[in-house]
């Protein structure tokens, strides 16, 4: 087999992730962390892109990685409008908007910027990619609605991993993950259920917007009068109500901690709230797994549970599948390996398995 060399990048808030694989065997993979006081000097994500070019291309010079040795760059899909899943071709229009952030700013909008920057600098043909960003829609128009004209639901989930965990199910049975309906739930800071309904995700929560269980940080969906009431109380900030929704709320709230073996540890000790807490959280993801099911008249292949919550085999996931076992079979992914996700689509590229899509921005989605 022809040896493609293939670098991922994966920008998170604190911290910058990155790989290189040998086809799909992995050469090295290192985490770069970045000083608060560091990042903080920055106004903007945009302007951190030096910031964390430089700290990769330093990276790969002290592993003595040659970076024209490179065939492929795949970045993390970054805040972009609207996309169908699968692998992107960097462009200008890309490039502008995430620059731009005309979608919203995060840390993962500078992935396809980096990778772009770093392919130029390659030359030779090398191409840059950001495949499965978090903005996939897929969704059918019909889980759209809301209740209320003023107000859509959007797609924005764990769609990487999601796919990924996906198609190593159908590898694993021998088939197509185009001919199987299957409900993924990612289980992690976040928690997105997705209906994946022969190879498009045709429902699934914002799982970053407050939609869906609650995670270890998250509020998921909460009481609509109760937040009004919140929101003009003249007791919070808008930025207050915000991480109420998104890096408050969930089991740190009712727990003081997002750190799940923290609080299974508590669990395990009797503590008559932790076993609450996490109890109920298992019962709102079953729940909403089963909410999914509907969409399908029950007609599901397999419920596939992934994401860092998956890990805990004891406590947890027992809590989930005995709940969902009676809709369909429950297979366990623990973890997630984003990084060979991005790695296999960039080599699905390069043999020429799949051909990369435009990005058009609004205009198209």
């Amino acid at each position: 087999m022809k040896k493609i060399f293939i670098l991922t990048i994966n920008p998170g808030s604190t911290s910058t992730k990155i790989a290189v694989y040998e086809n799909e065997t992995e050469v090295f993979t290192e985490t770069l962390y970045h000083l608060t006081e560091d990042l903080q000097s920055f106004k903007t994500i945009a302007e951190q892109f030096e910031f964390r070019k430089n700290a990769i291309l330093e990276t790969l010079d002290k592993q003595k990685f040659d970076l024209n040795t490179l065939n492929v760059i795949v970045g993390r899909g970054g805040l972009l409008y609207p996309v169908e899943s699968g692998i992107y071709e960097v462009n200008q229009q890309m490039i502008t908007d995430l620059t731009e952030a005309k979608n919203g700013s995060h840390a993962s909008n500078l992935g396809g910027l980096i990778a772009n920057k770093l392919a130029e600098s390659i030359g030779k043909d090398v191409k840059a990619y950001i495949a499965d960003p978090v903005v996939v829609d897929e969704m059918c128009s019909l889980a759209r609605y809301t209740g209320h004209p003023l107000f859509k639901r959007l797609s924005i989930f764990h769609a990487l991993n999601q796919k990924a965990i996906a198609r190593t199910y159908a590898k694993k049975i021998g088939k197509p993950y185009e001919q199987l309906n299957l409900i993924v739930a990612h289980m992690g800071g976040g928690i997105s259920i997705g209906v994946h309904q022969r190879g498009r995700v045709i429902d699934v929560n914002n799982a970053l917007d407050g939609e869906g269980p609650y995670s270890p940080e998250r509020s998921g969906t909460l009481p609509v009068g109760g937040v009004i009431q919140a929101c003009f109380s003249g007791k919070y900030t808008i930025e207050e109500m915000k991480k109420m929704v998104n890096g408050k709320g969930g089991v740190v709230a009712y727990l003081g901690s997002n750190d799940l073996r923290a609080c299974l540890a508590k669990y395990n000790e009797g503590d008559t709230l932790a076993i609450e807490v996490l109890s109920a959280m298992c019962y709102n993801i079953a729940k909403m797994i089963g909410a999914m099911a509907t969409t399908l008249n029950g007609d599901i292949d397999a419920i596939l549970l992934t994401g860092g919550i998956a890990n805990d085999k004891k406590i947890l996931m027992p809590l989930i599948t005995e709940r969902v076992k009676f809709i369909a079979p429950v297979e366990i992914f623990p973890g997630e390996d984003e990084m060979l996700a991005l790695a296999q689509n960039g080599l699905m590229v390069a043999k020429g398995e799949i051909a990369p899509k435009l990005y058009y921005g609004v205009s198209r989605a």
